[in-house]
């Protein structure tokens, strides 16, 4: 159930922990939906515990995860597990560039064949 998630955080600790510095733990609830016309099209809510690492003074990373409960259109909804490893780089001072990947399991299953791998990448100016 939730061992996946509690064993991936417990690797990522393990094999980061000498190169950065972690600013404890944190709660994240977030709500993705989509809609066509103002009708509701589905959605999920992901429920996650997560770390920020500090790697560096240009480098920030984060590890998250935990149950999400996926809102299906005229169905009841469903949980899954998901998680999250994602970073940011200072380019300049007013340059960053970003990245994640994230992974939801299928029917609860938790193996790399069943998985749904998503990811973003992008880039963040400030006047």
């Amino acid at each position: 159930m939730i061992k996946p998630v509690i064993v991936a955080t417990g690797v990522a600790t393990l094999i980061l922990s000498p190169l950065a510095a972690f600013a404890g733990p944190y709660v994240n609830i977030e709500n993705n939906s989509g809609f066509n016309d103002k009708d509701f099209n589905g959605g999920s809510t992901d429920l996650h515990v997560g770390f920020d690492i500090e790697a560096s003074d240009a480098v920030s990373l984060y590890l998250q995860g935990g149950p999400q409960i996926q809102h299906i259109k005229d169905a009841d909804s469903e949980s899954e597990y998901s998680g999250k490893l994602g970073g940011n780089i200072a380019v300049t001072e007013r340059l960053g560039i970003y990245g994640e990947v994230s992974a939801v399991t299928q029917d609860k299953e938790f193996s790399f064949e069943e998985l749904n791998v998503g990811t973003k990448i992008g880039a963040k100016f400030s006047f």
